[in-house]
């Protein structure tokens, strides 16, 4: 029965990165935390949004739980009112990547994950 579902839920890994993430079409996420929302685009690079609240500096780290992968934490160069720009190549291959925003502002220091699908190397 743990094998069913462990291969269920990798089927529905697969096909969330298929429907989401294919080709060269950017992969949008929202999160919202106590101080701030962002949205999150993933295409050539990865770019931040904040939605609500006012942040000073963005960094950002990407991991992929399921491969044991990892990037180092990198800064966001502000790119426009409150846009903040990231090289994509923290994406190394394709699959689940968790993203660890930090934002730092007049709010504070607040910490949004989210997680998603990237159909091939960015």
């Amino acid at each position: 029965m743990k094998r069913l579902l462990g291969v269920l839920a990798l089927v529905a890994v697969a096909v969330a990165v298929f429907v989401l993430g294919r080709g060269d079409d950017p992969v949008s996420v929202a999160v919202t935390g106590a101080s701030y929302a962002v949205r999150v685009e993933i295409g050539g690079e990865v770019e931040v949004r904040v939605t609500s609240g006012r942040a000073d500096t963005v960094t950002i780290a990407a991991s992929m739980p399921s491969m044991g992968h990892a990037a180092p934490e990198v800064s966001a160069r502000l790119a426009g009112a409150g846009r903040f720009v990231a090289g994509g190549e923290m994406l190394s291959m394709a699959g689940l990547w968790q993203l660890s925003i930090r934002l730092t502002g007049p709010a504070g220091e607040e910490t949004l994950t989210v997680q998603a699908p990237v159909s091939a190397a960015r």
